[in-house]
Parts: C-alpha cells; structure tokens; sequence
C-alpha cells in the first residue's frame, strides 16, 4: 500500500466538512511536523479552554487531533481512516 502523503492535497482539504465517529466536524488544520489533521466539532460539543495561567474561563467548540499513521507505521491510523467525507447535501 502506498502511504506517501501530498501534504498540498491535504491543506487543500482545510475547511472540508466530514463526519468523525458520528459527529459532524470541519477540518481546521493540518500538522505535518506531527502528521495528524485538526477537526473541530460543529455539533454542541463543548469544551473548557484554560488561559495562558491555566485557569478556565471560557467553552469553545471541542477539537480532535486525529494522528494520520499508526504509531512508528507506515500504515494509516484507523482514526484518520474514519474520518468520513460528507455528501454536499450533508454538509
């Protein structure tokens, strides 16, 4: 299987909405340095974000960092694997 990865491609995908373990999402980011991609939540799955001291003031839109490959594989992760692309009457 060939897991060469076009990180252009994948940029590309930014703003795409898909759908992750049943939860409707959008692509946010894509890391290369830790070859994952950043989905945020759009349903009303929220979560406590701290300040810079640590101390939690506000709820914002829950992310998931999703790994691309399998830990030291060149084998894509099943998290990124279901990562669902939505049909465009879905998004």
């Amino acid at each position: 299987m060939d897991t060469a990865i076009d990180f252009e491609k994948l940029r590309g995908m930014i703003g795409l909405r898909v759908k992750y373990r049943g939860v409707y999402c959008e692509i946010v980011e894509i890391l290369e340095e830790d070859l994952s991609v950043v989905l945020t939540d759009l349903e009303a799955h929220l979560g406590i974000q701290a300040d810079q001291h640590g101390e939690a003031h506000r709820r914002v839109p829950k992310t998931y960092t999703i790994p691309i490959f399998s830990n030291g594989s060149t084998e894509l992760s099943p998290e990124f694997l279901d990562i669902e692309p939505l049909a465009l009457e879905e998004a």
